[in-house]
């Protein structure tokens, strides 16, 4: 629970914008637009738990890749990869600047029945037209390359060893809030408890410690609590809270060289980990829970994720439990794709909900297109308005079948 005792009173009570949210794609939206030189107002990020500890940013896997079904999905994930290779450059050049960490052993989805194997050539198709680097694996070529495997029940593999796999998530969501704080933007501990309407346009939000803050421009960022802002404001968006479950753990018998994000026909995904292996899953019963329920069922390890890995991979037979946690997906329960955009019935309250598990490869994209809507009125670099609320609205979904 957090410590409401510890919200600060706003300094000003109007802001141009103002972003309910400052986690990952807060934080991206509030440097994005902060550093956009057409853009000259005041932006406030209101954030209820300044430690992110329980946010979808704190319990991230820091994942990338370009393996999905979408098209747009791709080009969103390839800016990711893109801003991420340059961002010390995109953080103005500065020496103090790091590189961001990569580790691209790349995406290792293993196709064990023809229905999933089509699916892989169908995407692999597509993704290599978009420019992705994925490469459709024999058997006998998963063995040579990774021999590590048991492969008996597969059929295909897909891989892509390019701009995929793993990055330091943790450094550029530390250093876009650092950036967008030396721009200017105020970011504010507390809540957002009510938003006010007239006239069919966000006039301002109500915070738990008393003020009420006049606003031009809302953005719900606020991640699996995305439905609960949106209600305040009497609209609605299918996201929902769903946990997802991470192991650290380490094996007695060295594997010989990385194992790359493995997604199992079990359902079950594992990669290397610096010194360690990370397995994570999705629960048996997967439904919406309450937002700070975040118990792990220490079940599923024994029943499922163990079996599985030791099926997959025989040096898991011996493996050490190292540590464990349970995160929350900002769950889109119409079609796991990402919300972004205006509201027509609410033209200045502006959505980047939903991400499914996607949020942080994908929060560059989101936090430049949002900019470009504020200061613009429009998507420049890449449109995407196939993933607004009007989909939600006329029950349109958008279908992404690469969804872990």
């Amino acid at each position: 629970m957090v410590d409401s005792t510890k919200f600060q009173s706003p300094d000003r009570l109007h802001y141009d914008v103002v972003i309910v949210g400052g986690a990952m794609i807060g934080s991206s939206v509030a440097w994005f637009l902060s550093a956009n030189p057409d853009f000259d107002g005041r932006i406030l990020v209101v954030e209820r738990d300044g430690s992110y500890e329980n946010s979808s940013t704190g319990h991230t896997n820091s994942c990338m890749r370009q393996q999905f079904s979408s098209a747009l999905n791709i080009q969103i994930s390839q800016f990711g990869a893109e801003f991420v290779r340059n961002f010390r450059d995109q953080m103005g050049g500065g020496e103090d600047v790091p590189d961001i960490h990569t580790h691209f052993f790349g995406y290792m989805y293993l196709a064990a029945d023809e229905g999933l194997a089509n699916a892989l050539r169908e995407a692999s198709a597509l993704q290599v037209k978009c420019g992705a680097g994925t490469k459709l694996m024999t058997v006998e070529q998963i063995a040579k390359a990774y021999p590590f495997y048991h492969l008996d029940d597969i059929i295909l593999g897909s891989h892509n060893l390019r701009d995929e796999g793993y990055f330091d998530g943790g450094t550029m969501f530390t250093w876009l809030g650092k950036s967008a704080r030396a721009n200017g933007v105020t970011y504010l501990l507390n809540e957002v408890v009510g938003i006010d309407v007239n006239a069919g346009r966000v006039t301002g939000v109500r915070l738990a410690s008393g003020e009420t803050i006049a606003t031009g421009m809302l953005v719900n960022a606020s991640g699996p609590r995305g439905a609960k802002t949106a209600a305040m404001a009497g609209l609605q968006i299918p996201v929902e809270p769903r946990k997802r479950y991470t192991f650290i753990f380490d094996s007695a018998v060295p594997l010989g060289g990385d194992l790359p994000l493995t997604i199992d026909p079990s359902g079950i995904h594992c990669r290397t980990d610096g010194l360690y292996f990370m397995a994570g899953c999705a629960p048996e019963e997967d439904y919406a829970v309450d937002y700070d329920d975040f118990a792990l069922d220490h079940d599923i390890w024994e029943e499922k994720i163990w079996p599985a890995l030791a099926n997959r991979i025989p040096a898991f037979e011996a493996i050490k439990l190292i540590s464990s946690w349970a995160g929350h997906y900002a769950y889109n329960t119409l079609d796991q794709n990402a919300i972004i955009g205006a509201h027509p019935d609410l033209p200045n309250f502006l959505f980047v909900n939903g991400f499914s598990g996607h949020g942080l490869q994908q929060s560059p994209a989101m936090g430049r297109g949002i900019s470009e809507l504020i200061t613009y009125g429009e998507f420049r670099e890449l449109d995407m308005s196939r993933l607004g609320v009007e989909r939600i609205i006329n029950n349109d979904p958008l279908i992404e079948r690469a969804v872990i």
